[in-house]
């Protein structure tokens, strides 16, 4: 399961964002009597793919196991505006307490899949991969990226440890891509090496160091069909830099294998959602 490798962070992550909002105690919940329960109704105000119901889950379970949630959607579903997501009951006090702290995880992840889901569509039918990048919510990087596969895209590296990209200032370091390829290699057998390539003559030498994937940033259209051509399948190619929903088509139809952009998890805008207390 895609959420195999996030539980132990993902609680981790939950323990502390009711932390930082509910601090030593919520003080107007307290106004509540003890035993008093309600009942709860989420919906959302404007289409949107749903993501984050474990976190969402896991709010209310770390404050009050008596709290029972009902889903009525699935992570990966297209729901419409007014549409209920869940329905919960139990004690009043934690389903107050934990409102905010749920809804937050799940607006966030949602907003983050509902756009991957768009990029994915406008490319649908053309053999190009929408790959994530780093720009992440601190803390929340595990969980944008489990956001962006639910929505229909792939994943980048995840971090700096496992994923090698030789850009500018390492083949510097290094005295020439050969060298920052070979050392790469020797050092990390069998993981994929990446090269950022700025011009034709360093295309050429990413090539013919055995570079697997060449990185193009803030390509033009035609030198990204010139590299397609060179390569001739060679490596493979990935585009980025400057990437929107109004030129992914047009860069996609150039014939490179990925198109990443940090659009996904950076530009992303909350999905309203609301929880209804009766």
């Amino acid at each position: 399961m895609l959420l195999d490798v996030l539980d132990e962070e993902l609680l981790h992550t939950v323990h502390l964002a009711l932390a930082e909002d509910i601090g030593k105690g919520d003080i107007t919940a307290a106004l509540i009597p003890e035993h008093q329960t309600a009942q709860a109704t989420v919906i959302s105000r404007e289409p949107a793919i749903v993501c984050g119901m474990a976190w969402f889950n896991a709010v209310f379970e770390e404050l009050d196991s008596r709290i029972e949630t009902h889903w009525l959607v699935r992570d990966g579903d297209a729901v419409n505006a007014d549409q209920a997501l869940c329905k919960l009951s139990g004690p009043a006090r934690p389903l107050l307490s934990g409102e905010r702290t749920a809804l937050n995880f799940l607006q966030t992840l949602s907003a983050t899949a509902t756009l991957s889901h768009r990029y994915a569509n406008t490319v649908a039918d053309l053999p190009v991969r929408i790959l994530d990048t780093r720009k992440t919510i601190p803390g929340l990087r595990n969980a944008q990226k489990y956001a962006v596969r639910i929505g229909g895209c792939d994943n980048h590296r995840n971090g700096l440890y496992d994923g090698i990209l030789i850009k500018e200032n390492h083949i510097a370091a290094a005295g020439s891509i050969k060298s920052a390829v070979t050392q790469a290699r020797a050092e990390n057998p069998g993981m994929l090496v990446e090269v950022e390539v700025e011009d034709e003559s360093q295309l050429l030498q990413a090539l013919n160091a055995g570079a697997d994937r060449l990185l193009l940033d803030n390509h033009s259209v035609s030198e990204l069909k010139y590299a397609v051509k060179t390569t001739a399948g060679r490596a493979e190619l990935e585009a980025s830099g400057g990437v929107t929903l109004n030129n992914l088509r047009e860069i996609a139809l150039t014939g490179v294998d990925y198109i990443s952009t940090g659009s996904l998890t950076k530009d992303i805008k909350a999905i309203d959602l609301s929880m209804i207390f009766k």
